[in-house]
């Protein structure tokens, strides 16, 4: 179909273009035709060229891929440590709890009853002291104090046996002394409350009492021992002996 445009025609500035436009595409595709093995050679050649860099928007997009890794990583580890934190404390917040549970119970336990120290045995009380008797400062007294040593030493005499010489041998003076007798005529006369010479007094002295021959006590009981050796007893006395 032939065209209505003549060549002579003028042709406003946006028609020109695409004139200009069509015309570039129809001299491609008759550059194709007319020459199709070069092409497909060209298009071999560059298929062949292996890229030998990234390009801008390959290399921007693996620095993504490894800022995301790094977010991604970074991310796993902030959980992670916010898990343990979390862990930590769940772990110490019970641990405290069953401190304060042991506390209460402790508390709420009853003591046990404080065991009572042993009794301190009472140390044995020493003996007393015996009371020392008191006797009279008399013939009764002296006579008494006498037939208590007599006992203990087992010498048999009665109050009465006593008492009876003593009086008949010196009146009741314990410092009568016989300057008359055979005894004082041959230097040892008798003295005391029963009439003793020195020889015969040490002879038959009582342990425990005084050696002095004019002691009431001592001169007694001397005199009681001679005559339970002598008579059986001072009982059986009744004169000069």
């Amino acid at each position: 179909m032939r065209s209505t445009v003549s060549a002579y025609t003028r042709l406003p500035k946006i028609h020109k273009f695409s004139v200009a436009g069509i015309a570039a595409t129809g001299a491609a595709v008759v550059a194709v035709a007319v020459a199709p093995h070069a092409f497909a050679a060209d298009a071999a050649s560059s298929a062949s060229v292996k890229p030998v860099a990234w390009s801008a928007e390959a290399f921007g997009e693996t620095q993504q891929d490894a800022l995301d890794q790094q977010t991604t990583a970074a991310v796993a580890a902030a959980k992670a440590d916010a898990g343990k934190a979390k862990a930590d404390k769940e772990r110490a917040e019970k641990q405290a709890a069953n401190r304060s549970t042991e506390r209460k119970a402790l508390q709420a336990k009853p003591a046990a009853p404080a065991t009572p120290a042993p009794a301190k045995k009472a140390a044995p009380a020493a003996p007393a002291a015996p009371v020392k008797k008191s006797y009279g400062n008399n013939v009764d007294g002296w006579i008494s104090e006498a037939m208590d040593i007599l006992r203990a030493k087992g010498i048999p005499a009665s109050y009465d046996g006593i008492k009876r010489n003593v009086m008949r041998e010196s009146t009741g003076n314990p410092r009568a002394i016989n300057d008359w007798d055979v005894n004082a005529v041959n230097g040892v006369p008798s003295k005391g409350l029963l009439q003793m010479i020195d020889p015969t007094f040490k002879a038959y002295h009582v342990e425990g009492t005084s050696w002095d021959i004019y002691d009431p006590v001592a001169n007694i009981t001397a005199a009681c021992n001679y005559a339970a050796d002598k008579y059986g007893s001072m009982d059986n006395v009744n004169s000069a002996y």
